[in-house]
């Protein structure tokens, strides 16, 4: 029991949500959720795994860096002592054997992206290559593992193969990962300092960073308009989600505390959440044939939701780390 309770801890639910939202988005576009099939459950289970696996690979590999960064976070719990490398470990090992079993009935194609999350995992955290030690590699690699790993798996949950449309969506969404992973940087600053963690924030600077962050959300959302072609509504209420993250990136240039820029960075976070959360909605219904004037209706409803929310957090800055770090 304790070591499943370790598993759900390290499942680490606010990300996980987030990777099956980019697999239901690869789903959603060929039929995949109009009857959820065994296979889209299969790889729901599997990529949860390979996230644990990737996870408590992680943490044993940057104990002593969490230890500077997250002092006091209770989803660590080599930090917090809750837990030993080898309660980790096993964990890991227990991960990868139900991803594996999860993946197995479900076809070559999802048993085979399942592979390819794991050996990320540990080409990421592992030696000999411990790609998150690579300034130009690093993010590159999550993004991979948190997107196009998981848009992937949903396309063949659905027995899709990828078109011009799927590879443009999927770069799209990509790109604007890359825009809100490179930002982590800003937060466990101290500890890559102090072990010479060469990341692209210690190696370029601020300015430089949230250069290479905007230039991303910019490239993102000029690919997801060609991918999606919407119609005027749509397009504002993507637009306005653009706007704000772009706000917060200007914000978070301008911030002179490192409070500020987690305030910054987790206010932008939220709204990239919105605006995943929306482009399922979005595709869920239209693959359902909801009328576009009702789709639209939905969207908008998510998007006021969403800005209430972000109003919320400018009267309660404290609570925007929380859910950053979560």
């Amino acid at each position: 029991m304790r070591h499943a309770q370790l598993a759900l801890l390290m499942l680490r639910y606010r990300v996980a949500a987030m990777l099956w939202m980019f697999m239901l988005l690869g789903a959603a576009g060929h039929g995949g959720l109009e009857r959820p099939s065994a296979r889209l459950a299969s790889a729901a289970v599997a990529l949860a795994a390979t996230y644990v696996a990737a996870t408590t690979a992680n943490d044993v590999a940057d104990r002593e860096i969490d230890l500077v960064n997250h002092p006091r976070d209770r989803g660590r719990p080599l930090v917090t002592r809750e837990a030993t490398p080898a309660d980790l470990w096993r964990v890991h090992v227990a991960a990868v054997a139900v991803a594996l079993a999860a993946a197995a009935p479900a076809g070559a194609a999802i048993a085979g992206l399942t592979a390819l999350s794991l050996l990320i995992a540990w080409v990421y955290s592992l030696r000999p290559l411990v790609l998150s030690h690579r300034t130009y590699l690093a993010h590159l690699c999550l993004a991979v593992a948190y997107v196009a790993v998981p848009y992937a798996l949903g396309l063949a949950s659905a027995g899709a193969r990828p078109g011009r449309g799927d590879l443009l969506l999927g770069t799209a969404l990509f790109a604007l990962f890359l825009a809100r992973i490179v930002l982590k940087d800003f937060r466990d600053r101290e500890g890559d300092a102090r072990f010479g963690k060469p990341t692209l924030l210690l190696r370029f600077g601020k300015a430089a960073t949230c250069a290479v962050s905007g230039g991303a959300l910019a490239a993102g959302d000029v690919l997801l308009l060609v991918a999606l072609r919407p119609d005027a509504g749509l397009a504002l209420l993507l637009q306005g989600y653009v706007a704000g993250a772009a706000w917060m990136l200007v914000r978070l240039l301008r911030a002179g505390t490192q409070r500020e820029e987690q305030v910054a960075i987790g206010t932008g976070a939220r709204v990239g959440n919105g605006l995943l959360l929306t482009l399922l909605a979005w595709r869920a219904l239209e693959a359902h044939g909801v009328p576009a004037g009702q789709r639209l209706l939905v969207a908008a409803s998510l998007a006021v939701l969403f800005a209430y929310g972000l109003a919320v957090l400018a009267a309660r800055p404290d609570r925007v780390v929380l859910g950053y770090k979560g």
